[in-house]
């Protein structure tokens, strides 16, 4: 006997949970019974409209984030293709029947993509459950137990608030700490000759702005050379951050001393076994040599670099890679490779932050990068650096670091 078909539609509408359907533009194509009566907006109100214009962030309220938070999310599942769990939320709503008058409200969000038959993001499965009443008791009659019991709810969801606040402003402490320590560790204006050279970093979403990657410009003492690193340390926070510092620390001694990058990376490789928290570290270095127009490099785990040359070819340096710092136990002499350039052409470092994504191969986002360089050959390197990062990281934020370094050669 064959089974009668299930109208999914139905299922839909029914469903007790809040559930909205959003386009990859953020526009509602679709919402369940309990999504409108919970949002207190009619169908018409929503269904074709963009999301934050049905519900905008809070004027009144200068610390309102919700909006933002919820935005971010969005951005990244459909950067990631990744369900996303969000916190709870304070997300004020207007009242629809007084205009300008806000309710104070919490929201527990879940955002989940669905992909169509060609493999990209179709919608979203946008599903709120609110938690309002879990925070904030509501008055009412009942015996004398009952309202001890409201008063001592009533309580703890303020202590609860005053906890919270308290929270966002050692947060802001810490951040402030933590850019302290980046910008003492990776200045963002180190001259290097009088050679134009344009450097980023991009901490991951959620992170306290200082983390793992890292990079490098060093005045070398023979000719009329510079050496150019990056470098990427498993993990985020402070901890992160000083195995980064250690590492950077060696890598530009050592590059001052050593005959060539590769000896340069086996000496860093070498300290690394005595750094906690640096195994898997990786780093790619290169010695560029203006009078011989020359580019001598070597990688210990790290993404190529690429170099535009002057008509737009991109050229990764993948031919002396070898495994991360503290790989091998008893490390053997590094491989390193030369290149030539003409004047004008363009070296980019980069750590993987800035190509790799979930799901994705590498080359994929290695041809992002070099099409990227093409079309904006023509930029000096701050604007360059600023249009590489635009283009290939997720707008809400990326979930690994970024560090990137652009030099005119």
């Amino acid at each position: 006997m064959a089974e009668a078909p299930i109208d999914y539609a139905a299922v839909y509408r029914a469903l007790p949970g809040m559930v909205a359907l959003l386009t990859p533009d953020l526009v509602y194509a679709d919402v369940n019974e309990a999504f409108v009566r919970g949002s207190g907006r009619s169908r018409e109100d929503l269904v074709g409209r963009y999301l934050f214009d049905v519900f905008p962030e809070n004027p009144n309220d200068p610390e309102a984030t919700g909006a933002h938070h919820l935005r971010a999310s969005l951005q990244r599942v459909l950067s990631t293709g990744e369900r996303d769990t969000m916190a709870v939320q304070r997300y004020d709503v207007e009242s629809p029947e007084h205009s300008g008058h806000w309710e104070e409200r919490y929201w527990s969000p879940v955002n989940t993509p669905v992909p169509g038959p060609d493999g990209r993001i179709a919608l979203i499965v946008h599903r709120v459950e609110e938690v309002t009443e879990l925070l904030r008791v509501r008055g009412g009659a009942g015996d004398g137990r009952e309202r001890v019991l409201e008063a001592e709810l009533y309580t703890r969801a303020r202590e609860l608030q005053d906890l919270n606040n308290w929270l966002r402003q050692a947060h802001a402490r810490e951040r402030e700490v933590a850019l302290s320590l980046q910008e003492a560790m990776l200045s963002t204006h180190r001259p290097v000759g009088h050679h134009r050279a344009a450097v980023r970093y991009r901490p991951a979403v959620g992170s306290l702005n200082v983390c793992g990657d890292w990079y490098d410009l060093v005045d070398l003492v023979r000719g009329h050379r510079i050496a150019v690193s990056v470098g990427d340390v498993v993990g985020h926070g402070l901890a992160a951050a000083g195995v980064m510092g250690q590492l950077r620390s060696a890598l530009s001694a050592a590059s001052r001393v050593a005959d060539g990058p590769a000896r340069a990376l086996d000496v860093v490789g070498r300290y690394a076994h005595v750094v906690d928290g640096a195994e898997s570290a990786t780093a790619v270095t290169a010695f560029i040599d203006f009078d011989r127009h020359t580019l001598t490099y070597s990688s210990a785990g790290h993404p190529p670099p690429a170099l535009l040359h002057h008509d737009g070819r991109v050229e990764f340096l993948d031919r002396a890679t070898d495994p991360p710092l503290d790989a091998q136990p008893d490390p053997a002499p590094r491989p390193e490779a030369m290149t030539g350039f003409a004047p004008g052409a363009v070296l980019v470092l980069y750590t993987d932050g800035l190509v790799e994504r979930r799901r994705e191969d590498i080359d994929t986002g290695l041809r992002r990068l070099a099409g990227a360089l093409r079309r904006h050959r023509g930029q000096d390197p701050e604007a360059l650096a600023d249009t590489v990062l635009r283009e290939l990281l997720p707008p809400g934020g990326a979930t690994d670091d970024t560090a990137l370094v652009v030099v005119r050669l």
